[in-house]
C-alpha cells in the first residue's frame, strides 16, 4: 500500500478538483488512510504524539466528514465527527485552529436536528463559548433553524436554504423540509377533501408542480390536472374519527372516576 503522504496529496488532489469534488477516489483513498492511521496510532492519539502529524490527521478525517456530506452518507459522517472531537476538544489548545472546525461542528447541529435529537443539540450547543454561538455564521445557522422549526415558522426554514454558510449545509435542510412537507401533508388530509394545485405547491414549498405530482403520488393522491385540484384519499376522514373516539372514550372514563370520588 502507498505510504501515508502519497495517500494524503491523492486526497487533496481528488478533494479539491475543479469544478466538483472527484467522491468516488475521496471514499477510496480515505478507506486506506484511515488504515495508515490506525496503524501510525493518529486516529485515537494518546500520549507525546508530533503535533505536525496530529494536524495532517485532522484534516484527513475533515475531509472525511465533508466528503461524506457530499455523499449524502450521514453515518459515516457521524463516525468522523465523533473521531474529530478529540483533535477539536483534546488537543484543541495544542493545535493550530482548523477552519473547518465551526463548519463541520455546524453539520452536526443541524444533523441533531434532522433527527429529532433537540436534547443532544442543545446539549452539545452548551459545550461551545458563547461568543462562538453569537457570531460564528456556522452555529448561529442551525441556532436559528432550532427556534424557527419550534416556532413552527416554517418560511423561514425554507428560506434558510439559500442563506446556507456552507453548500454542504443545503443537504441537511432539504431533509428538514421533507420532514416539514410530510407534517404539513398530514394536516391537509385531515382538514381538506381537495386543494387548488397553486395553493398546494405554496403551502407544501414546492417551487414547481412537477415537485407536487411527485410528492403526491407518493401520498396516494389524486391530481386532476383539468380542474386544478389536488385530491386527498379518503383515510384523512378515517384518521379524524380515531381522536374523536378516544377523546369521548377518555371523557367518559374521566367523568366516571370524578363521580366515585365525590
Amino acid at each position: 500500500m502507498p505510504d501515508l503522504k502519497t495517500l494524503y496529496e491523492g486526497l487533496q488532489r481528488a478533494f479539491y478538483s475543479k469544478p466538483a469534488s472527484d467522491l468516488k477516489t475521496c471514499v477510496s483513498l480515505l478507506a486506506q488512510l484511515k488504515i495508515g492511521l490506525i496503524e501510525a496510532g493518529l486516529l485515537l492519539p494518546q500520549g507525546n504524539v508530533n503535533f505536525g502529524d496530529l494536524v495532517v490527521a485532522r484534516d484527513i478525517l475533515e475531509i472525511g466528514a465533508l466528503t461524506s456530506i457530499r455523499s449524502r452518507d450521514v453515518p459515516s459522517f457521524d463516525r468522523y465527527f465523533s473521531q474529530l472531537q478529540t483533535f477539536y476538544t483534546d488537543y484543541g489548545s495544542n493545535l493550530p485552529p482548523s477552519k473547518r472546525e465551526f463548519p463541520i461542528r455546524g453539520l452536526n447541529l443541524i444533523r441533531l436536528l434532522t433527527q429529532n435529537r433537540i436534547a443532544d443539540f442543545h446539549t452539545t450547543l452548551e459545550s461551545l463559548p458563547a461568543d462562538v454561538i453569537a457570531d460564528n455564521p456556522f452555529i448561529r445557522h442551525p441556532v436559528n433553524l432550532e427556534r424557527w422549526l419550534m416556532e413552527g415558522s416554517y418560511s423561514k426554514v425554507w428560506n434558510a436554504r439559500e442563506e446556507a454558510p456552507a453548500e454542504e449545509y443545503k443537504f441537511f435542510i432539504d431533509s428538514l423540509m421533507g420532514t416539514i412537507r410530510n407534517e404539513i401533508a398530514t394536516c391537509e388530509e385531515a382538514a381538506y377533501e381537495s386543494l387548488p394545485l397553486r395553493d398546494a405547491i405554496t403551502l407544501l414549498f414546492f417551487t414547481n408542480q412537477s415537485d407536487l405530482i411527485n410528492f403526491a403520488q407518493q401520498r396516494g393522491w389524486q391530481i386532476d390536472i383539468t380542474a386544478g385540484l389536488v385530491k386527498f384519499s379518503q383515510k384523512g376522514e378515517e384518521q379524524m374519527e380515531i381522536p374523536k373516539q378516544k377523546l369521548i372514550a377518555a371523557s367518559l372514563l374521566y367523568a366516571r372516576e370524578l363521580e366515585q370520588i365525590v
